[in-house]
């Protein structure tokens, strides 16, 4: 059973104090974005971005970490037919955010056809959702206030 919830889920990692993230361009609609999906029976949104991760990338995420930020995003980005326990009022789901350094690159599923290490600004302007941008501020801010 789908939960009414997404994930997404920021790979980075830190070359000569310069914080690069790992950013997949869909198969399916070809934009670019963080690893993204949902939690499944019953599932902690922590569980679901450890196994997505896994899923899509093929690394297991070491040191995962939560963040602050949540975004709110339509429903209907889940399968109709995956939304049948929800309740019939359920218009918009929150999306949690992970991150993770990462030391290895992906193993790509058949969800995305290209990934790339990126700048926060290079990565930036090419990803297609808002709430990616938010997240990867999140952890970008996080990173440099420890370098």
């Amino acid at each position: 059973m789908r939960e009414p919830y997404q994930i997404l889920s920021i790979p980075y990692r830190i070359i000569d104090g310069t914080p690069l993230f790992c950013i997949f361009r869909r198969a399916d609609s070809k934009y670019w974005q963080f690893i993204a999906g949902g939690g499944e029976n019953g599932e902690t949104p922590t569980q679901a971005a450890i196994r997505e991760t896994i899923e899509e990338m093929g690394v297991e995420p070491k040191n995962i970490k939560q963040l602050t930020c949540i975004a709110y995003v339509p429903a209907e980005v889940v399968a109709e037919s995956r939304q049948q326990h929800w309740d019939k009022n359920t218009y918009v789901i929150p999306e949690y955010s992970f991150a993770f350094e990462c030391d290895s690159d992906p193993t790509l599923s058949l969800e995305h056809i290209e990934y790339k290490w990126l700048t926060y600004d290079e990565a930036r302007k090419l990803l297609k959702w808002d709430s990616n941008k938010v997240a990867m501020y999140e952890i970008d801010s996080i990173i440099k206030g420890k370098l």
